[in-house]
């Protein structure tokens, strides 16, 4: 059981990106680290702090069920694909971060920028 995420466009040789459950919540606390706090300790994972006490771009993408289904507006994946980029960015210029953290960050920046580009959601499923 896993999650993909993929253009809303109908064209199903769009690029997707797929992880376990377990792998998208590695992917999602990476993201939190990189913004400068801890993802277990917000409220819905496990801890008491409120999204209002935290300033990313990518709460979006952040805040979300696991397993919810739904999707992301093509002006939410404009939000995320710069701050994606950055942290891709900032990731392949540190020696200590392993490829697969930037990998894993580069397969969504593609299908974030197509999902722009096309003007079409992001689907979660």
């Amino acid at each position: 059981m896993g999650l993909i995420l993929f253009p809303g466009d109908g064209d199903t040789s769009s690029p997707d990106v797929g992880w376990s459950y377990s792998g998208f919540a590695v992917f999602r606390r990476q993201l939190a680290r990189a913004e400068g706090f801890d993802l277990d300790e917000m409220w819905g994972f496990g801890g008491e702090r409120g999204w209002s006490d935290v300033s990313t771009s990518l709460q979006p993408l952040l805040d979300r069920p696991d397993d919810g289904g739904g999707e992301l507006s093509p002006t939410e994946c404009a939000t995320l694909l710069p701050r994606i980029e950055g942290i891709v960015d900032h990731w392949q210029s540190e020696a200590d971060v392993p490829r697969t953290h930037i990998d894993a960050a580069q397969q969504p920046a593609v299908v974030l920028r197509l999902c722009v580009a096309k003007d079409v959601e992001l689907i979660f499923l």
